[in-house]
């Protein structure tokens, strides 16, 4: 304990600083308590976490998104069975393309900000009568059905018959309406099944092959060097499993402007669903795989890729293209989908210690319910908190992370430095994601310092203005940013990026792209280097180059499991070790 005297010496020198030094002393001394927590963590777990050699063949293999919010999941797969193998990756997938959608009339851009796509892919039935025959009449019906809601929009419109539309049909509306706000959940599922009854859903395919799809698509070399791109990124390039599946991620919400910033910063703001489906069903070709085991990545016959999405609002997972997987694969296919069920459920679980409104220790199935009611809830000004529990990145093995409990705070990266003796992997990584998680991350850190003028306030009196932004009420300028009910969890600090290469590698990275430079020399990031070899941290501080980090490894708590370390807490939780023993 500080002595009183001591106490008002250490006060008094504090105040002594200019404003601005002040602020920036208690920004700096709160980035390095974190800093300093997780590098303890990542040092006490070096060569403890699974898969530190890749020597053996995975139950199944699991590729999720780099988003933070993805970390409940990697450590949901890990605690269900040790066999499992879970990897991170920018959630375009390195598929980036132009995609229309089944229903869609536009284009839609599925990548990072600045890379513009130079293939289109749509989304088509299949080839059998009955799939284009069901698509045919869902074109008429959908159509039918826009040409009612654009009429009733107009009537609604026009001062006269919107007083009479009003008394015609105004107790009618009421229905929906009283559905909506009091029984969301009941609700969402009467019309997701009136909708599948109502509109057919015709099997489909995505024109992923130029050389069948005239010119649609990618060709035969483009679609390995994608393939052959992401799979040396993030290490996977031997012992693979007979499932390796591919899980994009999104959100859905009911009367929320803002949804967009809940969905893949890595896909430009939407859902990843169509790139992790794209590469799965390009993975799978003969063609391709003949062309990458000429590469020198042999994927054996038996190996089976799948894509999917996660809804991250709703804890939903969505599969595509089941119908094609082998006779061979279905009972192991079973199995995996009710882990990757499961998976979803315990991740729920721990959204709703966030939730003042969830109950604290639910039951799977009541986490479930509770986390898709609140994004089919039309009143939910909160129907999930988005990125605003990221602080750091770890760009590395999977092992540096893998028993670790994380708090849904780190972008999850993988990388193998040992297959990327030059840096040229990781210099593709960090060029590709480093700007993925800056912005993001400078996004919350400035809407939570000051969220009248960076951020856009409360969204509960926003309305859509020209589809362009929203405003409050019915006179006010275009607010930016981020609204208040999506940072009041977040601690804004600067990322940290921990990166699992060579202080040499890094150096030269540095100083060859201005992009990366430009981000550490202005610390709008914190880069810190693992040695691949003996593990050692070395913190980049501007203007001097690489400096040992004088911390080490800590006294973590030990945990059989996720649950057992955070039931009943709902604040942030520093980093513990998680000894599961489960394997089925």
């Amino acid at each position: 304990m500080l002595s009183a005297s001591t106490r008002d010496r250490i006060l008094a020198t504090l105040d002594s600083y200019p404003e601005k030094e002040h602020r920036r002393v208690w920004l700096a001394a709160f980035e390095r308590h974190y800093r300093d927590e997780i590098l303890g963590a990542l040092a006490t777990n070096l060569a403890k976490g699974r898969w530190q050699v890749r020597d053996r063949r995975p139950k199944a293999q699991v590729v999720f998104c780099i988003d933070e919010r993805e970390e409940s999941m990697h450590r949901a797969v890990d605690e269900l069975d040790s066999d499992y193998e879970t990897f991170g990756a920018g959630g375009f997938f390195n598929m980036a393309m132009d995609f229309s959608g089944l229903d869609d009339h536009d284009v839609t851009p599925l990548c990072p900000a600045g890379v513009i796509p130079t293939n289109r892919v749509k989304e088509v039935p299949r080839d059998d009568e009955a799939s284009i025959a069901r698509a045919e009449e869902r074109r008429n019906r959908r159509l039918w059905r826009e040409t009612a809601e654009n009429t009733y929009w107009e009537l609604k419109r026009n001062a006269v018959s919107g007083f009479f539309l009003t008394q015609l049909v105004g107790l009618f509306q009421s229905v929906p309406l009283s559905g909506r706000v009091l029984a969301p959940w009941n609700w969402g599922e009467l019309m997701e099944r009136f909708e599948s009854r109502l509109i057919p859903s015709p099997e489909t395919q995505l024109t992923v092959d130029a050389a069948r799809f005239d010119g649609l698509g990618f060709t035969l070399t483009e679609q390995a060097d994608r393939i052959e791109t992401q799979l040396r990124n993030i290490g996977l390039t031997h012992h693979f499993a007979r499932f390796v599946v591919f899980v994009g991620h999104g959100s859905s919400s009911v009367n929320n402007p803002h949804e967009s910033a809940h969905d893949c910063g890595a896909c430009g703001g939407k859902h990843g669903a169509p790139n992790a489906r794209a590469f799965a069903s390009v993975a799978n070709r003969p063609e391709v795989r003949a062309e990458l085991a000429s590469r020198g990545i042999d994927i054996p016959d038996d190996t089976y890729f799948v894509g999917g999405i996660h809804n991250t609002a709703s804890d939903r997972n969505t599969f595509f293209d089941t119908q094609d997987i082998p006779e061979t694969h279905r009972s192991e296919w079973v199995t995996l989908r009710r882990d990757l069920d499961e998976a979803r459920a315990l991740s729920a679980r721990e959204r709703c210690t966030r939730f003042y409104s969830a109950p604290k220790t639910p039951s799977l199935k009541r986490s479930v319910r509770h986390v898709e009611q609140r994004s089919r809830d039309l009143s939910q000004v909160r129907p999930e908190w988005g990125h605003c529990t990221n602080a750091a990145a770890v760009v590395g093995r999977r092992a540096l992370t893998q028993g670790l409990f994380l708090d849904r705070r780190t972008f999850v990266i993988s990388y193998d430095p040992n297959g990327d003796p030059d840096g040229s992997i990781v210099q593709r990584i960090l060029l590709a994601m480093g700007p993925v998680g800056a912005g993001i991350n400078l996004e919350y850190y400035f809407s939570t310092v000051d969220n009248l003028v960076f951020g856009c306030d409360t969204k509960v009196p926003h309305n859509v203005t020209g589809l362009l932004g929203v405003m409050e009420g019915a006179a006010s300028d275009l607010r930016t940013g981020l609204p208040k009910q999506m940072v009041e969890l977040h601690e804004p600090m600067r990322l940290l990026l921990i990166v699992e290469a060579s202080v040499e590698v890094l150096g030269q990275i540095y100083g060859s792209q201005p992009a990366i430079a430009e981000l550490l020399d202005n610390e709008w990031i914190h880069l810190v280097a693992v040695d691949p070899t003996d593990g050692h941290f070395e913190l980049f501080v501007p203007g001097k180059g690489f400096v040992t980090w004088e911390g080490g490894s800590s006294r973590l708590p030990v945990v059989a499991s996720s649950f057992d370390y955070y039931r009943g807490r709902s604040g942030f939780l520093p980093p513990a070790r998680i000894e599961s023993k489960a394997v089925r």
